[in-house]
């Protein structure tokens, strides 16, 4: 890795003193907080510590569930950006790394520098970076080298993207870290849409495995970086009884609404008709997914056989 540069401590302290200067960097107001609220010295030299063994699997019990569906994404994510020399890093809401994907000839360097499993890498340890600073703010960041608030992460360039739980809470990071000196700006744009990419997936199936049972229907045009995961699930009288954090703010959706409110109100007249067909083909898959058998495609669905003739008859699907 190469050696921090001596001025950073400086350069961090002029841009939170000035007002000038702060409005040029990008990074200013998760460098505020670093220094002023957290107290940290950006040219302090720390050792790396890693969370005791018994508190680390408490922890990661907690984070379970996202845990065992992040694996195979993290897997794939891996196998792209082992290639280029990257680290790909799983964090909990608070910042604690829980699970890591590297080469092992890029393993010495990477734990050098504090990204392994057991770190904590909260913005109120580590000041600016791609983890603590992804949480702070609840949106995707790229942390390019000296936008580091500490000098001796200056080497690493850091994109992390958000996970947001079933409820629309904070419930990690997923983060690609390279200390490679040739990464490209546009290199790292290409991989931080890649991160996104990889915690949309996670959310979604965390939101889905959530609410194992019920309908979901996907809202506001799809999965897209901008817009973010808007997914709705509906139980078997078509109230809304969970949301994902996107689709709450797209239909400005409170949380006292969630198991009171019909999902054909909340998506009102024009979106209820998408719902009926949304309705229809999840119905029709359940029979092709059964070979035509309507009490095993019922039973798939949640609801009675009773209850899908009648749906049927109204969807106008047909049943033999």
């Amino acid at each position: 890795m190469a050696a921090p540069r001596r001025d950073h401590g400086a350069i961090v302290q002029a841009v939170v003193s000035s007002k000038s200067a702060a409005g040029q960097a990008g990074f200013a107001a998760s460098w505020r907080r670093s220094l002023i609220h957290h107290k940290l010295d950006p040219v302090a030299q720390i050792p790396v510590e890693r969370l005791a063994q018994q508190d680390m699997q408490r922890r990661r019990e907690r984070a379970g569930l996202m845990m065992s569906i992040a694996a195979p994404v993290l897997d794939r994510l891996a196998r792209a950006a082992g290639d280029a020399g990257c680290a790909v890093l799983l964090s909990d809401a608070g910042g604690l790394i829980l699970d890591e994907r590297l080469r092992d000839g890029d393993a010495v360097d990477f734990h050098a520098s504090g990204l392994v499993s057991g770190a904590d890498w909260s913005e109120s340890r580590e000041g600016t970076n791609g983890i603590g600073t992804c949480l702070a703010e609840a949106r995707p960041i790229t942390v390019w080298r000296d936008q580091h608030f500490r000098a001796g992460n200056t080497a690493l360039t850091c994109m992390g993207a958000p996970i947001f739980g079933a409820t629309g809470e904070l419930a990690g990071v997923i983060d690609v870290s390279s200390a490679r000196s040739d990464m490209t700006e546009g290199y790292a744009r290409l991989v931080a849409l890649t991160v996104q990419d990889a915690a949309h997936r996670i959310e979604a199936d965390l939101f889905r495995a959530t609410h194992d049972g019920a309908r979901i229907l996907s809202t506001g045009g799809g999965e897209t970086a901008s817009q973010g995961v808007m997914l709705l699930a509906i139980d078997r009288d078509d109230l809304v009884i969970g949301a994902t954090r996107a689709a709450r703010r797209h239909l400005d959706l409170q949380d006292g609404q969630i198991g009171k409110l019909p999902a054909a109100d909340l998506l009102e007249i024009d979106a209820a008709k998408g719902l009926e067909e949304a309705q229809r083909s999840e119905m029709a898959r359940a029979l092709a997914r059964s070979g035509g058998n309507v009490s095993a495609a019922a039973r798939e669905l949640g609801i009675g056989r009773a209850t899908f003739y009648r749906k049927a008859k109204a969807l106008a699907l047909t049943v033999s």
